[in-house]
């Protein structure tokens, strides 16, 4: 079997890694820009991530060739350029019997379209999976076991990319049909992880910490089961496992973000010194603004997108948060 990774960023090169033995063939598509020569020559890069690759991996800007005879095709470049990539993967000859597995969590904007919508857009005939969980690469890289769901609407192609993908001891995998569920998990916790790290950051303790995670989560599964999830899924590995490791580890990127965001940093600033990409930053905007679409509220999701866009303040921000009106806990399961 062949599998094709789209995306030579910290996931996709991780993920390279990690399959490398389940597969006869890996190739890595990445834009010439993105291939570094170390990448190119010696199957190595150090930045973001140290990972260095077997030597069959292949490593190419050349999307036909990439993709030619792949079982399974990755696809791992930031949200927002999945629309172009998949406008080139229809040029470039991908075949509707190739599975196509998204690995990337977030909504594009200002189409507020999760990436499997984006995907079959452009793609409609596609075989499709989604793949989602508590997975930071750094700890994947170390070699430290996590599990993950893949999604689809075909359970059956959900199981194929389940047995190819599973690593023994290191990666487990679920499948679950339930493909908004898993995608709207894995995309909006990154916002909450932002304020997560803003949280610690300002030293407000375990108990704004749990607080957080669970007010947090309730925005979560309020959105999702407006947009036609699953509320039992929210609370599996995609969402609520996804959840605790991004809000819980200075390794998440989301996290570093609202924790730069505490110090008083603007985005733009953090953005660059991270050197990558950080999906929350533009979901804060999505939420909102899908919230506003359903007629939802998300304060903590607002809250974030105020520190990212605007110039309020961390203890202003705080006390909007604590001194809303007093309402009941909703329960939804």
């Amino acid at each position: 079997m062949k599998l094709t990774v789209i995306g030579a960023g910290c996931w996709g090169l991780t993920l390279a890694w990690l399959l490398t033995d389940n597969f006869d063939q890996v190739t890595i598509w990445g834009r010439p820009q993105d291939l570094s020569e170390d990448l190119l020559k010696n199957k190595h890069c150090s930045k973001p991530l140290e990972v260095r690759l077997a030597n069959k991996v292949e490593v190419t800007s050349d999307l036909s060739a990439a993709i030619k005879d792949a079982d399974i095709i990755l696809n791992v470049v930031a949200t927002s350029g999945t629309r172009d990539v998949c406008e080139n993967l229809k040029n470039s000859g991908i075949k509707s019997e190739q599975i196509l597995v998204n690995a990337s969590k977030g909504i594009e904007v200002p189409s507020l379209m999760r990436m499997s919508e984006v995907i079959k857009e452009i793609l409609p005939e596609q075989k499709l999976a989604v793949l989602s969980g508590p997975t930071l690469a750094k700890e994947v890289l170390a070699g430290k076991p996590t599990a993950a769901c893949v999604a689809s609407d075909d359970i059956q192609t959900a199981e194929i990319v389940q047995k190819a993908c599973n690593v023994p001891n290191r990666f487990r995998l679920y499948t679950n049909n339930d493909v908004i569920g898993v995608e709207l998990g894995g995309s909006l916790k990154n916002v909450i992880a932002i304020a997560s790290g803003f949280a610690h950051t300002m030293n407000l303790g375990d108990n704004c910490a749990g607080t957080l995670l669970t007010r947090g989560m309730a925005e979560i599964v309020r959105v999702s089961i407006h947009l036609g999830a699953n509320p039992s899924t929210l609370y599996g590995l995609s969402g609520i496992g996804d959840l605790i490791a991004t809000c819980s580890s200075p390794l998440s990127r989301n996290y570093t973000v609202g924790s730069m965001l505490a110090k008083g940093k603007k985005i733009n600033d953090i953005l660059a010194e991270l050197g990558s990409v950080a999906e929350g930053v533009k979901t804060s905007k999505a939420i909102c603004e899908l919230a506003k679409k359903l007629g939802l509220e998300v304060p903590v999701s607002n809250a974030i997108y105020e520190a990212v866009y605007t110039d309020i303040t961390p203890e202003e921000l705080l006390s909007k948060l604590m001194n809303r009106k007093l309402k009941e806990e909703e329960r939804y399961i």
